[in-house]
């Protein structure tokens, strides 16, 4: 199945996407807009493969841009949070071939772009226009070598995720995993042409493009898309959108949660079928607090890029949920897989082990890590868990230094590599703390030059004059030595636990 198949399945008057205080667009709508984006593209000389970079803000245009690239040529969706350099790293690794930015932005990406050469194309909505509709202008004219639709092989988009070194790896993803993974969420949810999914997720994001966005539109049903999650304007959306579901992260579930004795009213008139979690632990209490509130059942999934998304998923009722569990097998196979290469059984902790038509085909470029990712047919996770007699999963560890902050992740190689660029740092080295309502959230240990100075606040500063907010360090402790293994090796993982730190329930300073 190619995207152009998937899109085929709502209804030519229904709704496809709609967004607060717009007239909504329908699949005929959306239909002919990704046919005029292919041509447009085409035309350009832009065709099957080529990558070309998106940097929107959240909301329709996003969502129907990335549905017209990905049909088209091969979509690679930036945050707008990253600074000019991050914006440059990715441009050149993608080999990116033009940057979509809206009419008139002035992102970092655009400085990045120009410095680049690249070409830059601004979207352009009409006053008016339904909700997703836009246009790219007149691009240049120039040969296609291979235009037409995406087939189901072609490289549809194009993510990035981080490695335990300062370099994240690239993930190709086809139409074919694209709408493989689509299905399985579907199918998982039971997702139906009269649902309706209110999406507060951004989208940039692998978890709100596949869930929020393409596996509600396989199935012809309708995605109302926000500008971003706000939970002062939850309910809010909630009165417009008559969602029947929505998809987030357990910081989002949090916020909303918080607010929602104050919104009883807003809650009975709009009963939800079901709320879904995925990106991070969903912490048992608070699944009980959203399932009263809602009178809904939460269904908790896990789900990585290198997967297009879901993998594993607690079943709707009549089924059992079972909190802290992911859930079961939910698209590919599932498996343990102990340290000497053998499959385990029930209750035996392992390597959890992936296969199946959603799993990306490797990472571009990088056959190292590829060796290391690929066995026997089977994609490591990096994760380390344990499956019951009936096949939920229980994710009880990560083998990867990688920060997960709220569903965010960093890499504390590329944090240890910018603070190293201060004058006054010697040494440091980046981990992740445990924090009660992100999971995780990034702290540095550093070692000053003998005779320098510096504080915390400085450094933070330093930091975030080169990445987005959320990879810089909200806890930076000054030592003289930093603890290493018996090999000399730096011990990034635990490290928090053996020092103590930790952090509550807000985190001040935010960047």
């Amino acid at each position: 199945m190619t995207l152009q198949d998937l899109l085929q399945a709502g209804a030519d008057a229904a709704i496809a996407i709609a967004a607060p205080g717009r007239a909504p667009l329908d699949y005929r709508g959306l239909r002919a807009l990704v046919a005029d984006t292919t041509a447009q593209l085409n035309g350009a000389g832009i065709g099957r493969n080529d990558r070309v970079a998106i940097v929107l803000p959240n909301g329709p245009e996003m969502a129907t841009c990335f549905l017209a690239c990905a049909s088209a040529v091969a979509s690679a969706p930036l945050n707008p949070a990253y600074r000019v350099d991050e914006f440059e790293f990715y441009l050149v690794d993608l080999q990116a071939k033009a940057l979509i930015v809206e009419q008139g932005s002035k992102s970092p990406a655009v400085e990045a772009a120009q410095k680049l050469g690249l070409r830059v194309i601004e979207l352009q909505v009409a006053e008016g226009a339904p909700a997703g509709h836009f246009s790219l202008g007149e691009l240049p004219a120039a040969t296609c070598a291979s235009g037409g639709p995406a087939q189901a092989e072609d490289v549809a988009m194009v993510l990035h995720t981080s490695g335990t070194t300062s370099r994240p790896k690239r993930v190709p993803l086809s139409g074919a995993n694209l709408c493989a993974s689509a299905g399985h969420i579907a199918s998982t949810l039971q997702l139906v042409a009269g649902d309706r999914g209110l999406n507060i997720m951004p989208l940039f994001h692998i978890h709100g493009l596949l869930a929020g966005l393409l596996a509600p539109l396989s199935v012809g049903s309708q995605v109302f898309c926000t500008p971003g999650f706000n939970a002062l304007r939850f309910f809010k959306w909630m009165d417009e959108a008559h969602p029947t579901w929505y998809t987030a992260v357990p910081t989002m579930h949090l916020a909303i949660a918080s607010r929602g004795k104050h919104n009883a009213e807003v809650l009975s008139r709009h009963p939800l079928r079901f709320v879904r979690s995925s990106s991070s632990p969903m912490p048992p209490q608070l699944i009980l607090q959203l399932e009263t509130m809602f009178k809904a059942p939460l269904i908790e999934s896990y789900g990585m890029t290198e997967a297009a998304h879901q993998m594993a998923s607690n079943p709707l009722p009549p089924l059992e949920r079972k909190p802290g569990s992911v859930g079961r097998a939910a698209g590919p196979e599932i498996a343990i897989r102990g340290e000497d290469g053998t499959l385990l059984g029930a209750g035996e902790v392992g390597e959890i082990v992936i296969r199946g038509p959603n799993v990306t085909a490797g990472y571009e470029n990088n056959p190292k890590a590829n060796d290391e990712a690929f066995v026997d047919g089977w994609f490591r996770t990096g994760d380390q868990g344990v499956k019951d007699a009936e096949g939920y999963l229980s994710i009880t560890g990560r083998l990867k230094e990688i920060i997960n902050r709220g569903g965010e992740k960093v890499s504390p190689r590329e944090i240890d590599e910018i603070l190293l660029d201060h004058v006054s740092v010697a040494q440091v080295v980046v981990f992740g703390a445990p924090h009660k309502r992100l999971g995780e959230e990034v702290a540095a240990m550093v070692v000053l030059h003998e005779g320098h100075e510096c504080g915390e606040r400085e450094l933070q500063q330093f930091v975030a004059q080169r990445v987005a907010g959320y990879k810089v360090p909200k806890k930076i402790l000054f030592v003289d030595e930093l603890p290493k293994g018996a090999t000399g090796k730096l011990q990034r993982i635990g490290l928090a636990q053996r020092i103590g730190l930790g952090f509550g329930s807000y985190v001040s300073g935010e960047f």
